[in-house]
């Protein structure tokens, strides 16, 4: 099929970083553009805090499991490898006979870059305790005693915070100027930024999954950069009466979304063993129905060759032959689809386009881990926990900020850092401030400051 309108790879990889838009890179070594955004999250403190927050299971005791920064460096891993070997595909297929005179396309080469780079970035917006801190935020607005706000905010703000989003906040987190911060937040380049929005639209328009790319304090930001780039509106170019945006996907945001899914649900199952919520058989047979009847066969005499004795052991080998697997089917999936993508036309995920076995067993895995591991006690116990101290941090902190002048106000107004304007004289302002603060906590901190302004804990005791 002929597409009349499409996206240009030439336009989509830009090193135009966001606050700097008319200062040229300054080159003091032979990193590119997009290596420094990948060193620069490294580095940074909010990528170091997600070593304590929650990606499914509590965080580690004597069983070490997945935490939100070992999951977000495998995706980054897997997003380098997927991007690499996209990269080679759509290069040979532009300019198969290479010569000093008919070089390689340039840009294309640092697409394993880019999408390891937004890889690192895609869960720095989650709150402390995974989804139950989303859900905690949202209906604190909805379901208790911050709905009476809705009356003093306006409709898209109050469609932010009602359907407040760890990806929307991880937009914000990378793009804000906070108090005493430079303009342009991280200072990253386009692609990056781009390449994190997994949902390119605005929160009025989050549909029932309440899933939403930014929030409107940063739509302007998103738009700017998508004109830039050339991503296509989903809506056709006009904005809804409601101030709502529409876009397409930046192309790149598919192999970012299919490096998480594959290591969330392959890892996850890897992690349910060593916790002993799979047996070591129900968890081999999970890994060994992603290949044919020779394939598993041959992988059983692999394991036999090795000497591979301890069932860790095992199931380790065999989850990494899955995410080989997986990779390269994400990345045929992605080079057949790339007109259909470019052309903001392809639908679904990555993961729903790969060959039907793969297909059918990822699709078998996510059923058992709905069934078997995100209902597990421990599983529950911490979203039951994190909830509640998500939602008392949220109610104390509102009600400071609705009454300032309070003795009890100024102290918990006082522990706040100064980057958040928790004193500003808009309320909106002041109300994002407090998500922002409790948003940016580690499950740690957070349950030190609920255990503390509760009076559960004291520090000289």
């Amino acid at each position: 099929m002929n597409y009349e309108v499409k996206m240009d790879w030439s336009r989509l990889i830009s090193n135009r970083r966001l606050g700097q838009e008319h200062r040229h890179p300054e080159r003091h070594d032979d990193r590119t553009e997009f290596k420094r955004d990948y060193d620069r999250l490294i580095f940074s403190a909010p990528f170091r805090r997600m070593q304590n927050k929650t990606q499914v299971f509590p965080l580690p005791g004597s069983v070490f499991v997945h935490n939100r920064l070992t999951h977000s460096l495998e995706v980054a891993s897997v997003g380098m490898s997927l991007g690499n070997d996209v990269s080679q595909l759509l290069t040979s297929t532009l300019n198969p006979h290479p010569s000093p005179l008919n070089p390689q396309p340039s840009t294309l080469s640092e697409i394993g870059q880019i999408v390891a780079t937004a890889c690192l970035a895609h869960d720095m917006g989650n709150p402390p305790f995974g989804h139950s801190g989303e859900k905690a935020i949202q209906t604190f607005f909805t379901e208790g005693k911050g709905a009476y706000l809705k009356e003093k905010v306006s409709a898209p703000f109050w469609d932010d915070i009602t359907h407040f989003e760890g990806n929307a906040n991880g937009f914000r987190l990378l793009t804000h100027q906070f108090k005493g911060r430079r303009p342009g937040g991280f200072v990253m380049t386009y692609s990056t930024l781009a390449s994190i929005v997994k949902y390119p639209f605005s929160s009025s328009v989050a549909g029932k999954k309440g899933k939403f790319g930014f929030f409107n304090s940063e739509a302007a930001i998103y738009q700017r950069i998508a004109t830039e780039m050339g991503i296509l509106r989903a809506d056709g170019g006009e904005t809804a009466a409601d101030g709502a945006l529409r876009y397409v996907r930046h192309p790149l945001v598919y192999l970012v979304e299919a490096a998480d899914d594959i290591c969330y649900e392959i890892m996850d199952l890897e992690d349910a063993h060593k916790l002993k919520i799979l047996s070591y058989d129900e968890t081999a047979q999970l890994l060994l129905s992603f290949f044919d009847e020779p394939t598993q066969q041959h992988l059983q005499d692999r394991i036999a060759d090795e000497q591979l004795t301890d069932d860790n052991e095992k199931i380790q080998y065999l989850r990494a032959c899955v995410i080989g697997k997986l990779e390269n089917e994400c990345v045929q999936a992605f080079v057949s689809n790339e007109e259909k993508i470019l052309a903001g036309q392809f639908e679904g995920a990555l993961i729903d386009h790969i060959s039907p076995l793969q297909r059918d067993a990822y699709k078998h895995c996510t059923r058992i881990s709905k069934a078997r591991i995100y209902t597990s006690k421990p599983v529950l116990d911490v979203e039951l926990s994190g909830y509640r101290i998500m939602a008392t941090l949220m109610e104390l902190m509102i009600e400071a900020i609705e009454h300032p002048d309070r003795y009890y106000s100024r102290q918990l107004i006082g522990r706040v850092s100064s980057q958040y304007d928790i004193e500003s004289p808009d309320l909106e302002t002041r109300l994002m401030a407090v998500i922002d603060y409790i948003s940016g906590m580690t499950d740690v901190y957070a349950l030190d400051v609920y255990q503390k302004i509760c009076g559960i804990s004291l520090p000289i005791v």
